[in-house]
């Protein structure tokens, strides 16, 4: 999506050849109205799909995830990393290791929430290593609804997340896809090099 790709030119930091500062608009401070568009596209590309519920990982992938939900007319449902004190019955639960900040979470949702009955899109910010997608479908799974896909805001290809996901079966759906970060440098899939 040509507009996320000029924002990410124009605020997006790459600090090294895996991480890219978007906390500008993304991640710390959020743009609503680009959220609202982004939210606007991937629901474009999913309609049609059945969609009973959008899900997200805390805390990141909410915006993107909740103007998706709104465009579908369907509930967020976040997937809590660690359960509170009142949500502790009734829960499904799977470890997480977040490669990025090398620990490991449980991940929670509750059976109030998602079930047999639901067909689940998972938005999120980031798709690099695909382990918190991969735990997010578990998850999803363990409550026995189904997955209509994936939708994230910025894939990082030269990381094995897509591979891992398309190997379960799984849509993935890019709105920037990243072919390559240096310091000063974000390459795009299919486009050319461009100096930030």
């Amino acid at each position: 999506m040509k507009l996320l790709e000029e924002k990410i030119l124009a605020e997006g930091i790459a600090e090294s050849d895996s991480i890219l500062k978007v906390d500008s608009f993304i991640n710390h401070q959020i743009d609503p109205a680009l959220m609202k568009q982004l939210g606007e596209e991937i629901a474009a590309h999913f309609t049609g799909k059945g969609i009973t519920r959008v899900a997200t990982i805390e805390s990141s992938g909410i915006a993107p995830a909740l103007m998706t939900a709104a465009a579908l007319g369907v509930p967020l449902v976040i997937l809590k990393k660690q359960p509170s004190k009142i949500l502790n019955q009734d829960l499904y639960q799977t470890v997480v290791t977040s490669y990025t900040k090398g620990v490991s979470y449980e991940l929670t949702v509750s059976s109030h929430f998602m079930n047999e009955n639901d067909h689940v899109l998972i938005v999120d910010d980031f798709l690099a290593n695909g382990e918190a997608a991969t735990g997010a479908i578990r998850l999803i799974r363990k409550s026995h609804a189904t997955i209509a896909g994936m939708a994230v805001l910025i894939e990082k290809t030269f990381q094995p997340g897509r591979e891992k996901l398309t190997e379960q079966g799984i849509d993935v759906f890019a709105l920037a896809r990243i072919a390559k970060l240096e310091p000063g440098m974000i390459q795009f899939v299919e486009e050319n090099i461009c100096q930030n």
